[in-house]
């Protein structure tokens, strides 16, 4: 299956069957004059019926789905083969129910992300931190002009697509809200207390956090809860998943204010984590670990057959590994242990420690 078009977070990618066809011919489904084309979708999915039909902005037709599932059953009595339609949509979970229910057994999906360390090298580390994976934001012409496409992209989503997804939350709401997860990057989430910040409840701040998950603009990352006798955290975490929508919501424009900044180490976590569960493998589960009595990891990743890797994150050239990383390799005993630090180097700190920087761990994430 191909992908096609600019990745974008908050952009869901549906695709109903996994193959590649040609020709084929897209539609923007924002457009008027794309919409009536398809006025008579039966019609026009038979007029096309042996090319590849993209549709972009799928939420703005979301009455299509059951044009869809007459088309392709029809095509599968007809001997048509797979890879017919690629939708793509932002990700409304109203949306998205709607087309599991119509369409179940003919859509598979997959998630669209920003651009990843793995893609663009390991020179790339700094610029993709800074101004995050969107396309328009990573290939701006300078950091200045990136911060105000990003800018303009936090306004437009919160003012016009979120509105249009089904969600009626005032816009400046969910601006704060956003911008209070950003000062609190990679903390533990409470709710109570972003709650009085916003002067709403916190069943509402739930509700309102729930959104901006579904949207792929938020993390929620979940404590990895082991058998041992300690007393563990419970609350998840949360991160802003794109750095630069991150240092956006900040008013952070270029390194020398990040690095001033006292985000500045909570960002290279969040960086880092998110690349790190970009590019891992297919069910690989994402954590963190944490006690009460001062053991911790940054990010566990486990696959299926209960293997785990503990990574810590430090933003440091001479990084080593705290009392509370080892007391947590104790309690997990993970398959392999690394510190990722910005460096270039690869080195063992400990017996069952690596330093390691992040192209060289997204690298062997990639390779499994």
């Amino acid at each position: 299956m191909a992908l096609l078009g600019p990745r974008q977070v908050g952009k869901t990618t549906l695709a109903l069957t996994v193959g590649e066809r040609t020709p084929s011919i897209y539609l923007d489904l924002e457009s008027p004059s794309d919409r009536a084309r398809i006025a008579e979708p039966e019609l026009y999915f038979a007029d096309h019926g042996d090319e590849l039909v993209i549709l972009d902005e799928i939420h703005r037709a979301p009455g299509i789905f059951e044009a869809l599932r007459g088309t392709i059953d029809r095509g599968r009595h007809q001997g048509r083969g797979a890879g017919r339609f690629l939708l793509l949509g932002s990700a409304a979970m109203e949306l998205l129910a709607q087309s599991g229910e119509t369409l179940a057994g003919r859509i598979a999906y997959a998630e669209l992300d920003p651009f990843d360390i793995s893609e663009l090298g390991g020179e790339a580390v700094d610029q993709l931190w800074l101004r995050g994976g969107f396309p328009e934001s990573y290939l701006a012409a300078s950091d200045a002009a990136s911060l105000r496409w990003r800018e303009d992209f936090i306004r437009t989503y919160l003012e016009r697509e979120i509105p249009q997804l089904g969600p009626r939350i005032p816009a400046e709401t969910l601006r704060r809200l956003w911008t209070m997860l950003a000062h609190n990057q990679g903390q533990l989430l409470n709710a109570a207390a972003i709650a009085r910040g916003l002067g709403v409840s916190a069943p509402t701040v739930n509700t309102y956090l729930d959104l901006l998950v579904d949207l792929l603009l938020i993390r929620r990352l979940q404590p990895r809860l082991a058998n041992v006798a300690k007393r563990q955290v419970r609350s998840p975490k949360t991160y802003v998943r794109d750095s630069g929508l991150l240092h956006a919501l900040l008013g952070l424009g270029d390194k020398e204010a990040l690095v001033g900044h006292p985000v500045l180490g909570a960002s290279w976590e969040g960086y880092v984590t998110e690349n790190l569960i970009s590019v891992a493998p297919e069910r690989v589960d994402p954590s963190f670990y944490r006690t009460s009595g001062g053991a911790e990891i940054d990010l566990v990743l486990r696959w299926p057959d209960g293997r785990e890797w503990a990574i810590e994150v430090k933003r440091s050239l001479s990084p080593r590994p705290s009392r509370g990383m080892r007391s947590a390799i104790d309690d997990l005993e993970p398959e392999r242990s690394f510190i990722v630090y910005p460096g270039g180097d690869r080195y063992r700190v400990a017996e069952q420690i690596e330093v390691i920087s992040l192209p060289d761990l997204a690298g062997d994430l990639t390779t499994l």
